[in-house]
């Protein structure tokens, strides 16, 4: 892997995790202050998946820094489609982090929160049977009474309102539990909402060297466009796939 910017690194050692996890090290913050990035993969056309999964577009870099931006951050968000569509398992500890998250205060593996108005989920997926971190449903007041109280016994339930799930709410819920690094992995309808509420303050993308056409989603979908300039930070590259951050501004590591 090599780095194509910024022209005079930090980090130049992109060999190792410890490395990589220095060249996506969350920005210093200040009490009070949370970080959402989103870490998502795309065609060069825009697609979000190929044959129905992001897995298709990945790469074995791709999964480094998937693993390296998860081992970094103290929550996951994610819809619960995506959740379901692509497997979703707890999240694991990993040795290779294991002091750096104990010398920042973190647990040994990031809590998965789940973003869902209807509770369509089964409450004996080993999210809920086997995380290290207890898993976190974001929902809403008026969610179905049976799955609310289903959900209860088995998770963290954040309601955030009444008949959406509140994004902003969300967040803001998540950093008052001091899950302040956060990410998101999607899917695109959880993206384009975080985008079009301006909530969103880096993207993470992976893009590969590959074009699908089809009708696949792009990794931002909302009902309305919204445009929102993001500052392109740092850019590496490896066997011809790219991996790009963009924040709102440039991002100091902590």
């Amino acid at each position: 892997m090599r780095v194509l910017l910024p022209a005079s690194p930090d980090v130049t050692d992109l060999t190792s995790l410890e490395g990589l996890a220095a060249a996506y090290a969350y920005p210093g913050l200040e009490p009070g202050d949370s970080w959402l990035r989103a870490n998502m993969v795309s065609s060069l056309d825009g697609s979000a998946q190929a044959a129905g999964l992001s897995e298709g577009l990945s790469s074995p870099a791709d999964k480094r820094i998937f693993g390296v931006l998860r081992a970094l951050s103290d929550v996951i968000v994610v819809g619960a489609s995506t959740a379901r569509a692509e497997g979703y398992r707890p999240a694991r500890a990993r040795k290779e982090f294991a002091a750096e998250r104990a010398a920042r205060g973190q647990g040994p593996a990031p809590a998965i929160a789940l973003v869902s108005a209807r509770l369509d989920l089964d409450f004996a997926d080993p999210l809920f049977t086997e995380p290290l971190a207890p898993t976190i449903v974001l929902t809403i007041a008026d969610a179905p009474s049976e799955a609310l109280a289903e959900a209860r016994k088995v998770a963290d339930v954040v309601i955030t309102g009444e008949g959406r799930v509140d994004l902003a709410r969300a967040r803001a819920e998540l950093a008052a539990r001091g899950l302040v690094r956060q990410l998101t992995e999607g899917g695109p309808t959880l993206l384009g909402q975080l985008v079009a509420q301006d909530l969103l303050d880096e993207l993470c993308l992976s893009l590969a060297p590959l074009v699908t056409a089809g009708t696949a989603t792009r990794i931002a979908h909302a009902a309305e466009e919204v445009t929102e300039r993001l500052e392109l930070v740092a850019l590496l590259e490896e066997k011809g796939f790219l991996f790009a951050r963009y924040a709102r501004s440039v991002v100091a590591s902590d």
